[in-house]
């Protein structure tokens, strides 16, 4: 290498020469995982493949490289513990990869990596080491295809070919399904890079010191396997390649730690400009500053990506980082909110690649000061009780404090299960995850949560696919499969090529069956981008099903799914599918109104107001979207009032399909969580037809969007806000109607405004000036009523003062006064101590409310209140000389008990 490269440099390097030699350079996908319910988040780089690997998508090339920004923070993949304790791991990462669907094999990658690794790069040729598959069980043939292609490449020593067993070089992505043997390149980096150099270890590839290092990983999937343990080859054979882009950049800038390329010096110069340390103190104290860079940035592409800090999922690991990340600052002694500071360096390094940051760095910014200055509202107090509790568990020679303590100060204080660990390591102890996992689940199911993953997806899809070749061997179908169009064809005409039940393929189905039913084409919505899917009805001559759902069963394959409610369906049958268009429309009606609703939002909240998810279905939409706080009355009516305005200007909605590229140039809107191909479909609303004509950019709302639409503002009708609130912890959620809704909203409404007016003998129109009248009238009734009870309370009270015992020289009170209140109760306690200020002791009842007084002579010989409560049947307490309580027991009875009581307590 002539040149120190920068760590933009070498991304953009990687991926040039892969562009170079055939590949689409492909976007990163979000760290939320569209489409995907079984991850938490993006954590790999093949996550935006998956569909192609388990047969159920296909791309429009062969060849992809990308750079994938990836979160390894909770579940299997978690390595928050070991951030911050060495030099190579982090929560957000980037995954350097190339990838071949079917066409280019282990020659091509591996000698495209060697080339890359060494002519481009010009790692030292004798330095690089490659590893192989052998299987340790011996079930898998050895990988000798791969072991001779590393061989054939210039200058790399034969004898650098190592052959390891299935943990090493076996992948596999899930239990079951596509797999195969791996080819990894290491490095040595020298002697001098041995952590455990003097000590008797492995050094060596895969060995247990830190001179080897991995780059690379060159995965060939060419094997399906079976539950029964069976190994087949797969029909095609793929390249999935993954190259840690932080390790890469510390090897080719000549550095020890990741940590000290230039991917963190400005997050690092930043830091210790707050602290005002040299970099050899900082050195000499790296792990603060380690996990605090590693933290900001991780929270700040989460942020980008729409995770704002919450409670729960996803929310609740931004939270964690950031809450953890204040933490370390605090050791390095940064008492003020500082992380704002470091994200603007990681925005500054990484926004040219990653435009996400730039465009969102306001809400970045203001999202880290806002839970850094909560979370410093309750550390204080949250670390004093766990220090309680931790010097509770030494004094008791326990080594590990329950997790449901752990989730209990998560709960009252905000302090994450992760930082109360950190903290009790810190002092040698542990902390119990099980219990903590256990009492958040309890919790979670308590207040409406619920399990966030789901089944990985396609588990029945090789089945389908097998189905769509044997259609297409008889010329029933295509390339690409079924044809789709949701948006031109509600009603198709065709055959029925395949009918399954019960997981079976059947030739004909009965009456009442729950049928899979496979057309040549269709015009049925696929449920997507937060849009319920189409139902509707496949007629025969003299049979009819009706379908409840599609689904996208395999790569060219649509399934719709019914049931036989009259005749016999059989294959080959003349068929019509049709959606039912009065559900459709009321769909397009409430997914156009979400655009307009977000738009609204922006303008009225501001460009932090974006969607985190929704609900298009024909009943009513739902929009969440990050907000700290509740909106207020009066912002809701004017986002109700803009919407419904948008609405009546009966502007054009344009639908046109385009490359991801061109759209997102133009500024279409993609949005949260949402998985985009090559190719898109966008929405526009314009602000009239002579944009249209003209063709001009300027629209009112432009977004990446693949749902059904209808063609003007105005067919939406009308848009009400039926609720709004909280979805989470910083996003707020919308419920609207329109068009149908919207009117059964209104009339409902209206007949029940009506009905008021009729019971107030008044107009519509004075219906609110009469129920506030009315409240008024209410309002002082009540008081005089108030003012009835607590004369009558008081005579009552004067009454039984007559009955008062003595018991020990103290003069003792137990009075039941019926039909009162809390204050009428501690009015009467103040009479009696105006009566007996000295040795007098009280309880006062009034239905399952209790209150007690004590007067301070007899506090002092040992008489408390709360005793008082307790010792005849009830619960409560307060101060020795006043206490209030519940009672459930009989009054009387309870009564009864209170010169006992006294007597005992009495010294």
């Amino acid at each position: 290498m002539s040149k120190k490269l920068t760590g933009n440099q070498i991304r953009q390097d990687f991926i040039d020469f892969f562009v170079e030699h055939g590949h689409t350079a492909v976007p990163s996908m979000s760290l939320v995982p569209g489409g995907d319910a079984t991850l938490l988040f993006t954590n790999s780089g093949m996550v935006q493949f998956k569909d192609v690997f388990i047969g159920t998508d296909t791309k429009p090339y062969k060849r992809a490289v990308d750079s994938q920004k990836c979160m390894r923070v909770a579940g299997k993949h978690n390595d928050l513990e070991d951030v911050g304790r060495d030099d190579t791991h982090h929560t957000f990462f980037e995954m350097l990869g190339n990838w071949s669907f079917g066409d280019y094999y282990k020659k091509e990658a591996i000698a495209w990596s060697w080339q890359l690794l060494t002519e481009v790069w010009g790692l030292p040729k004798d330095k690089l080491y490659a590893t192989c598959f052998k299987d340790d069980k011996g079930n898998v043939p050895q990988d000798d295809e791969a072991a001779d292609i590393w061989k054939e490449q210039p200058g790399f020593d034969p004898e650098h070919v190592l052959f390891f067993g299935r943990k090493e070089n076996f992948w596999q992505m899930a239990e079951f399904g596509p797999c195969g043997p791996c080819s990894e390149i290491h490095i040595d980096l020298g002697e001098e890079r041995d952590n455990l150099r003097g000590t008797d270890h492995v050094c060596g590839v895969n060995g247990e010191c830190t001179r080897y290092l991995e780059l690379w990983n060159n995965v060939f999937i060419q094997y399906n396997l079976f539950e029964d343990g069976r190994l087949e080859p797969l029909p095609a054979k793929h390249v999935d390649t993954g190259m840690g882009f932080e390790r890469i950049v510390s090897v080719l800038q000549g550095v020890d730690s990741n940590y000290k390329t230039d991917l963190f010096t400005g997050s690092l110069e930043v830091l210790r400009s707050l602290t005002g340390h040299t970099e050899k103190e900082m050195l000499a104290d790296f792990t603060p500053y380690r996990v605090i860079c590693d933290h900001v940035r991780s929270a700040a592409f989460l942020i980008a990506d729409g995770v704002v800090p919450g409670n729960a999922g996803r929310n609740y690991v931004t939270r964690m980082i950031i809450r953890r990340g204040a933490r370390f600052g605090t050791k390095i002694g940064l008492t003020e909110p500082f992380l704002a500071k470091v994200a603007e360096a990681v925005i500054a390094e990484y926004g040219d690649f990653y435009p996400e940051l730039e465009k969102n760095k306001a809400t970045i910014l203001d999202n880290l000061t806002r839970e850094e200055v909560r979370f410093a509202r309750t550390v204080e107090a949250g670390t004093a009780h766990l220090q309680n509790h931790l010097d509770d568990i030494r004094a008791s020679n326990k080594t590990s404090l329950d997790g449901h303590i752990a989730f209990d100060l998560y709960a009252t204080y905000g302090l994450p299960f992760e930082i109360s660990r950190d903290i009790a390591r810190e002092q040698g102890l542990d902390i119990d995850e099980a219990g903590f996992t256990t009492a958040k689940e309890v919790h979670a199911k308590a207040s409406g949560g619920g399990k966030a993953m789901g089944k990985l997806g396609g588990e029945d899809s090789e089945y389908f696919a097998n189905i769509f070749k044997d259609l297409q061997a008889k010329k029933k179908l295509g390339a690409v499969g079924v044809e789709y169009d949701p948006y031109n064809s509600p009603r198709v005409e065709g055959e029925v090529l395949a009918l399954v039940v019960g997981g079976e393929s059947v030739s004909s189905a009965s009456l009442d069956d729950v049928v899979e039913v496979i057309l040549p084409k269709t015009g049925f919505y696929i449920e997507s981008g937060g849009q319920v899917n189409d139902e509707g009805y496949i007629r025969g001559n003299d049979w009819e099903i009706e379908v409840t759902s599609v689904r996208r069963a395999a790569a060219g394959v649509i399934a719709h799914i019914g049931q036989v409610i009259s005749g016999q369906p059989k294959v080959g049958d003349k068929v019509v599918a049709e959606v039912d268009t009065v559900r459709r429309h009321n769909i397009m009606r409430n997914h156009t109104a979400t655009h307009l609703l977000h738009k609204a939002l922006h303008e009225i909240l501001g460009d932090h107001a974006r969607q985190a998810g929704s609900l298009v279905s024909p009943k009513y939409l739902r929009f969440d979207f990050t907000q700290p706080d509740g909106m207020t009355p009066e912002q809701i009516e004017r986002v109700e009032k803009m919407v419904n305005e948008a609405i009546a200007a009966d502007m054009p909605v344009l639908k046109v399909t385009k490359s991801l590229d061109e759209a997102k140039k133009e500024g279409a809107m993609a949005l949260f969580g949402e998985k985009y191909g090559e190719t898109v479909r966008t929405v526009s609303i314009l602000d009239s037809d002579a944009l249209l004509a003209e063709n001009v950019e300027a629209k009112y709302s432009y977004e990446l969007c693949g749902g059904t639409h209808i063609d003007r503002t105005s067919d939406i009708g009308a848009f009400i806000i039926v609720s709004e609130g909280s979805a989470a912890a910083g996003i707020r959620r919308i419920e609207a109607v329109t068009g149908r809704g919207a009117y059964e909203l209104i009339n409902k409404r209206f007949k029940t405004l009506k009905q008021t007016a009729s019971i107030l003998k008044s107009s519509v129109d004075e219906v609110p000036q009469k129920v506030e009248s009315g409240q008024s009238e209410i309002a002082e009734l009540k008081k005089q009523l108030s003012e009835l009870r607590a004369q009558s309370a008081l005579s009552t009270f004067n009454v039984q003062l007559a009955n008062i015992q003595t018991v020990k020289d103290a003069n003792v009170l137990a009075v039941e006064i019926p039909d009162s209140n809390v204050d009428t109760l501690r009015m009467l306690a103040d009479k009696f101590r105006e009566k007996y200020p000295q040795a007098g002791a009280a309880v006062l009842v009034t239905g399952a409310t209790v209150i007690a007084v004590v007067t301070e002579d007899l506090v002092k010989r040992g008489l408390k209140a709360g005793d008082l409560i307790t010792g005849i049947g009830g619960k409560g307490g307060g101060r020795p000389n006043l206490a209030q309580g519940s009672l459930t027991a009989d009054i009387n009875d309870a009564l009864s008990k209170l010169a006992k009581v006294v007597e005992e307590k009495l010294k």
